[in-house]
């Protein structure tokens, strides 16, 4: 019968198999590998305070977006059974919200909405005007347990949460190609011909 599929040829340096005389290597470099390997964990506890204070600082930089959606998520099903107007209005500052950060996107350029006008301000203005409605709606007590729930379960996880980087950085990934995984002491990429 015919073989069908991809047939792999032994190496021309192959080495003659084994006889029962002759140390079997291949279980020591077996377990060289296996302690070789190390398991990447997203989540350490911080040495000090200050590590602490700057995981922290950093995660909220980098998951600031996904620790106000768990918050407003939490904030909005709560007040799903038995304040809907409450409801209505979360849901319309965060219309206006999302389309203020939509206008800061559409017009990188605006020296008044990027210099003169702090995107943090208007943010933290938004926040408390949110604040205000729902407890004027008589929802304060939904958004005090949200916040009370909420806010330590983020932090929670801005401490633990550790930086894994195992990619190129994404200036050296802008101009659209390979590039090598050696930098120079200033700081730049070296060019592919230089490596």
């Amino acid at each position: 019968m015919a073989s069908y599929g991809t047939m792999q040829r032994p190496a021309p340096s192959s080495t003659a198999p084994l006889k029962a005389d002759q140390p079997d290597d291949s279980k020591d470099s077996t377990r060289k590998r296996r302690n070789d390997f190390k398991l990447l964990c997203p989540f350490n506890v911080p040495l000090s305070p200050e590590a602490a204070a700057v995981r922290i600082i950093r995660n909220l930089g980098d998951f600031g977006l996904y620790y106000t959606l768990f918050v407003w998520i939490i904030l909005f099903i709560s007040l799903v059974p038995k304040r809907k107007v409450s409801l209505i209005f979360l849901v319309a500052m965060t219309i206006v919200t999302c389309l203020y950060l939509l206008l800061l996107r559409a017009l990188p350029n605006s020296i008044v909405l990027h210099r003169v006008i702090d995107k943090r301000l208007v943010l933290a203005l938004l926040a408390i005007v949110t604040g205000v409605e729902l407890i004027l709606t008589r929802a304060a007590i939904h958004l005090l347990v949200t916040l009370a729930c909420g806010i330590p379960i983020t932090l929670v996880h801005a401490v633990l949460r550790v930086r894994v980087d195992l990619f190129v950085s994404e200036e050296a990934c802008a101009a659209g190609e390979l590039v090598p995984l050696v930098a120079m002491k200033t700081g730049d990429v070296e060019s592919p011909a230089s490596v």
